[in-house]
């Protein structure tokens, strides 16, 4: 029976109340996904609205991987909140440009620097008036 060449590890700390910080490690691929994914949603589940996904540890990152984090993002823009993305690994983040992903969710060199782009978003978007 073979045992994957390397397995995801996911550290899930909360830096605040309503923010998770997922530390990934391995490969976030077709065969890790679902693991990813169930992270982010018990997250989801218990009122999280920011998610900072530190991805430095991520030496490989395919279209299931990127899936998740777009999903994870619409849903996070609907509460209001937010995804970002800490420290992806040099290959990661070619990927994430050439798919422009990195335009989407906002890419950040530190968890700090993610912290204060959490701060500086309105806490609900502003209604039009009738």
């Amino acid at each position: 029976m073979p045992i994957a060449q390397d397995p995801l590890s996911v550290e899930v700390t909360l830096p605040r109340t309503d923010v998770a910080l997922l530390t990934v490690e391995g490969y976030l691929d077709v065969d890790t996904a679902t693991e990813f994914q169930h992270h982010l949603a018990n997250q989801l589940h218990h009122g999280r609205r920011h998610f900072l996904l530190d991805l430095s540890a991520v030496p490989f990152m395919d279209s299931s991987g990127m899936n998740i984090i777009l999903r994870v993002y619409q849903e996070a823009r609907e509460l209001p909140g937010s995804v970002h993305i800490i420290s992806p690994a040099p290959a990661v983040r070619r990927i994430l440009d050439l798919t422009g992903v990195s335009i989407t969710v906002p890419v950040s060199t530190s968890v700090d620097e993610a912290l204060e782009r959490v701060d500086a978003m309105p806490e609900k978007p502003v209604e039009p008036e009738a």
